[in-house]
């Protein structure tokens, strides 16, 4: 039997790791990314069930379940649903901090994409507010080929 323990305040572990691997995107993700880098399009999958569009894309509706096989080109603007402003550096980081990470809804779309903002005031970042994907020059076929969102 173990003693019951109280714990008047919390015992902080500091650790750190760095785990390099590789995935497969899968069938959606793969199709993203490579119309990302080939073409600085991005797409979505939406349900012809219910209609909902995913970005990013995805096989299956979270909503009905349905089966997602119609591709859909979203325009690169939208509207900022949230976001945080990282202060804190690690080797993971894509940017050097201070920076602003915000979930993004596509013009539509009905999920969003998480992604680095750009060229923007950190104080001045507001939900709600219009912000445009801008492109990496030189793609690579992954999430970063979308260098930021930046205000409109």
């Amino acid at each position: 039997m173990v003693d019951e323990v109280t714990v008047r305040e919390p015992i902080i572990v500091h650790q750190g790791f760095i785990v390099s691997y590789e995935y497969a995107a899968g069938e959606a993700g793969s199709r993203f990314y490579v119309e990302l880098r080939d073409k600085g399009n991005i797409l979505g999958t939406r349900c012809p069930q219910c209609s909902k569009v995913y970005v990013p894309p995805r096989t299956t509706c979270g909503a009905c379940f349905g089966k997602l096989d119609e591709w859909v080109k979203l325009k690169a603007e939208g509207t900022l649903m949230t976001y945080t402003v990282v202060h804190y550096s690690l080797p993971v980081h894509p940017v050097g901090t201070p920076f602003a990470y915000g979930i993004i809804r596509l013009d539509g779309a009905d999920t969003g994409l998480t992604h680095l903002l750009g060229e923007v005031d950190l104080e001045s970042i507001r939900i709600g507010m219009r912000v445009k994907a801008v492109f990496k020059e030189d793609r690579q076929g992954n999430i970063l080929d979308i260098k930021y969102f930046k205000p409109l």
